[in-house]
């Protein structure tokens, strides 16, 4: 009895070496039946309140290994208590501003104070990073009062550039009136009010708003060129409302061409095709229209001479080299090279379309390509022309004048 005992025990010891060698052995459970008892009685008021009902030995030694053996044997998985942050968003104004570089989502919300929301500031403009400059600046922009967000944008002028950069692209033309006011700088209101005649479509509304922009601070310069715009736009309403009058009673041919809202040197042109030989005292007069807007002798040979050479008027052509020396005699002058005045000029008379854009494009007679596109409404063609003259020039304003022309019914 004894020997087999003694085997037996040696057996169980060695199977049970074997498991722990496999697997963790269960935590040892107290048995203790007072402490089990004050146990089970704690554990089932949690359970009561945990949706939980009391029962048997096999649950409560279930609940007893998920809340002690997990804890005693699975590692710790909680994080330092410094990355806690992420999740209670408890960041300084520079660490906010180093997350926001590194596109982390932070809450602004926190900063309520001026002098927080000022460091704030001053941090995005510090790291040189214009989005979280501008983020921070859209935050403010809520947050604070007008008065107060501009007296402080005053000392801190990048930040101020960015604000102004902001509001324009957003179309926000109040806010920065208002903000050019309270700075003082009195040219830049006036100039963005002058820009809202863009948003205007009907002429008449567009005559009167320029009108109104007359007495706006502007330097001497920028007036002369508003009062320009407005005397230009007021004539064109003017020879518009005669000439359909004109075309509706037969006195005129059909127009192809429009000139509300047109550049100086296109409502020339317009004057030099349509009323050429009218007196000088006429709105629509080519001499008033040089005379009224002070257009130099070039330039007003040059669109004179393109109007009447595609008219095929020679006599008007030829008038124009003509003129006389104080003995009343007279000579062949031109005041420009008459290579230039004979490739831009006749060039316009080949009749084959194609040929003759081939020999426009060869000769770089960009006035003539721009009218072909613009007689044929190619506007692909007219878009992909532009990068071929010069950035700037006279043929790069006239092919954006007529790429935003809404009288003008484009084929594609």
């Amino acid at each position: 009895m004894v020997g087999r005992g003694i085997s037996w025990s040696v057996n169980e010891t060695a199977a049970s070496n074997q498991r722990t060698d496999r697997e963790p052995a269960f935590p040892k459970i107290n048995t203790d039946t007072s402490t089990t008892n004050k146990s089970l009685s704690g554990y089932s008021l949690s359970s009561l309140f945990k949706g939980k009902t009391k029962g048997g030995n096999f649950q409560q030694f279930t609940d007893s290994l998920t809340d002690s053996s997990l804890r005693l044997y699975a590692p710790e998985l909680r994080k330092p208590k410094s990355e806690y942050k992420d999740y209670i968003s408890d960041w300084s104004p520079e660490e906010t501003v180093q997350r926001m570089q590194h596109g982390k989502a932070v809450s602004l919300e926190k900063f309520r104070s001026l002098q927080d929301k000022l460091l704030l500031l001053d941090f995005s403009v510090s790291a040189n990073d214009g989005n979280v400059i501008t983020a921070v600046l859209i935050y403010l922009k809520r947050t604070l009062s007008k008065e107060v967000l501009f007296r402080e944008l005053q000392s801190r002028q990048t930040a101020l550039r960015h604000l102004i950069c902001y509001l324009r692209e957003s179309r926000d033309h109040r806010l920065l009136q208002e903000l050019f006011r309270a700075l003082g700088r009195t040219e830049d209101e006036a100039l963005l009010k002058y820009k809202e005649h863009l948003s205007i479509a009907d002429e008449n509304k567009r005559r009167d708003f320029l009108k109104s922009c007359l007495s706006l601070p502007f330097s001497p310069e920028d007036l002369a060129l508003v009062q320009d715009h407005y005397t230009l736009l007021e004539r064109q309403i003017i020879i518009e409302a005669t000439d359909r009058q004109a075309e509706r009673g037969g006195k005129l041919p059909t127009k192809t061409m429009p000139i509300l809202n047109m550049s100086l040197i296109t409502t020339l042109y317009y004057c030099c095709f349509y009323h050429y030989s009218e007196a000088e005292n006429t709105f629509s007069s080519p001499l008033n229209v040089r005379h009224t807007f002070k257009i130099s002798e070039k330039q007003f040979f040059v669109t004179a001479l393109a109007a009447r050479a595609e008219l095929k008027e020679w006599s008007d052509v030829d008038a124009l080299f003509t003129c006389r020396n104080w003995l009343g005699f007279t000579k062949k002058k031109s005041p420009l090279s008459f290579q230039r005045v004979v490739l831009q000029d006749y060039v316009a008379l080949v009749d084959d379309a194609e040929l003759r854009i081939t020999l426009a494009q060869k000769h770089k007679c960009h006035d003539i390509v721009i009218n072909i596109y613009r007689d044929l409404k190619d506007r692909q063609q007219l878009l992909g022309y532009r990068g071929k003259v010069e950035m700037g020039s006279a043929e790069e304003r006239k092919i954006d004048e007529l790429l935003t022309n809404q009288q003008i019914r484009w084929k594609n």
